[in-house]
């Protein structure tokens, strides 16, 4: 019996021994869980502030932008002055178009076919819509990387569904770059012609878009010879887009 007893004993004591190694390894668990729940707490804010914004700037214009923020730090100062839409002239806003997106009234905010043609070029050309600029301009970040470009495809579909065409355009006129430290449309008319946004010519609209989307190397005022024909392209485009309705849901 004391032989049965001293091996109970034994087996009792490796059992504890085990059930204690399996406790003791049992604390990490909480501690993925709890990062788990943080990753998700900060998920969900972040997606609850991008949804504020989006549904808030369907009707507030964007104080300013990460953009424009960070050209103030570098160069100083910016030239920038918000119009409404109603204030540009209505072929400045055609000449964007049709420089930048021809098919801007079409899509839901990619354009397929353009990245279709994107691809097959091999990455040479670009395929961003105007939809995909504003939400690069007003949400996010310059420069090419994965995490901005997925961020700028998931918020897209979200500014589409929200905001009005009209609504898309009249940011992008304002917020876009279109010299080196000069944003949106008002600003660049008195910058390059000193005229105001709703007294632009076609020539100076189709010349000024001309020099997106790479305004720091390009100037509307002293165009190149490559910028003059560009700017010739770009004011037939305008009158196409009118003529044959492509216009119809921002004028």
């Amino acid at each position: 019996m004391a032989y049965s007893w001293a091996m109970a004993k034994a087996v009792k004591k490796k059992s504890t021994g085990t059930s204690r190694r399996k406790t003791a390894k049992k604390p990490s668990r909480p501690i993925l869980s709890r990062l788990g729940r943080f990753l998700l707490r900060c998920v969900t804010i972040v997606v609850a502030v991008v949804t504020l914004l989006v549904f808030l700037f369907a009707f507030v214009n964007p104080p300013i932008t990460h953009t424009i923020w960070s050209e103030q730090r570098r160069v100083g100062a910016v030239e920038r002055d918000w119009v409404p839409i109603e204030e540009i002239a209505p072929v400045m806003a055609r000449s964007v178009v049709a420089a930048e997106d021809a098919r801007f009234c079409e899509h839901w905010g990619f354009d397929v076919e353009a990245i279709r043609a994107a691809i097959e070029a091999g990455g040479k050309r670009g395929a961003s819509t105007i939809t995909q600029q504003v939400v690069k301009n007003v949400f996010l970040w310059q420069g090419r990387s994965y995490v901005r470009k997925a961020l700028e495809t998931a918020i897209t579909p979200a500014v589409e569904a929200v905001w009005s065409k009209r609504r898309i355009l009249e940011v992008y006129l304002n917020v876009a770059e279109m010299d080196e430290g000069v944003f949106g449309v008002e600003a660049a008319a008195q910058h390059y012609f000193g005229v105001s946004a709703a007294k632009l010519s076609p020539l100076q609209a189709a010349l000024i878009a001309a020099v997106l989307p790479a305004p720091k190397v390009r100037s509307a005022s002293k165009p190149t010879t490559t910028i003059k024909r560009k700017a010739t392209r770009i004011a037939d485009g305008a009158a196409t887009i009118k003529a044959d309705g492509r216009a119809a849901c921002f004028q």
